[in-house]
Parts: C-alpha cells; sequence; structure tokens
C-alpha cells in the first residue's frame, strides 16, 4: 500500500481527511480480543452463561492481583497452563485493563432488567 502526501489525501477525501482532523465518529476500544471466539464467549456471559477467566480478570484493580487470580484459576484447573500463560503475557505486556472496563459490583444487574 502506497503513501499519500496529505494534500493530495485532503483533495481526493474531503469529508474523511475532515472528520478525522475533527475527530468525528471516533471509536473507543476499551478491550481486546486474540479471537472471535473469545469475543463470544466473553458475550455470553451477558445471556445467562458462566463466568470465564476475563470476567474475573476485569474485576481486579492491579495487574498484580490478575496476575494472582490467573495462578488461582490454573492452580484449581480452570484454565490451562498455556491459557495461563498467555493471559499472564496479555496483563504484563497491556495491563488488567486490556481486558475492557472494570466490572463493578451490579454490573450484570443492568443487562438482567
Amino acid at each position: 500500500m502506497g503513501e499519500f502526501d496529505i494534500e493530495e489525501f485532503k483533495k481526493m477525501f474531503p469529508n474523511l481527511y475532515r472528520e478525522i482532523i475533527q475527530k468525528k465518529m471516533c471509536v473507543r476500544i476499551d478491550a481486546q480480543r486474540d479471537s472471535e471466539k473469545r469475543a463470544e464467549e466473553a458475550m455470553n456471559v451477558l445471556h445467562g452463561g458462566l463466568p470465564g477467566p476475563v470476567d474475573y480478570i476485569r474485576r481486579c484493580d492491579t495487574d498484580e492481583e490478575a496476575i494472582k487470580l490467573v495462578d488461582y484459576l490454573e492452580s484449581r484447573g480452570e484454565v490451562t497452563k498455556e491459557e495461563a500463560d498467555r493471559l499472564k503475557r496479555q496483563i504484563t505486556e497491556m495491563g488488567v485493563r486490556s481486558f475492557g472496563p472494570k466490572k463493578e459490583l451490579g454490573y450484570y444487574s443492568k443487562f438482567i432488567r
């Protein structure tokens, strides 16, 4: 893919250029999933599914707390060593909030109504 000169881009796509400069239609991404399957699993909790490791991680306040939680889940056999390593790597590299915003008390009750 070639590079555009800013003036050339502005002439070819004036509306898009204006939206980019004015930051219109910006979407904040609060979480990162490494696969579509994991994203779908995260949504299942809202429809009566059981919480998974990410749901528990999102209740943590610090990276250290999240790492301890993952170690606990691994010790109970609720996640495999590979899954635990992947989760801990994401926590270490991107932080606990890379899984999404903190789930506060009453998080699920707003979806039940």
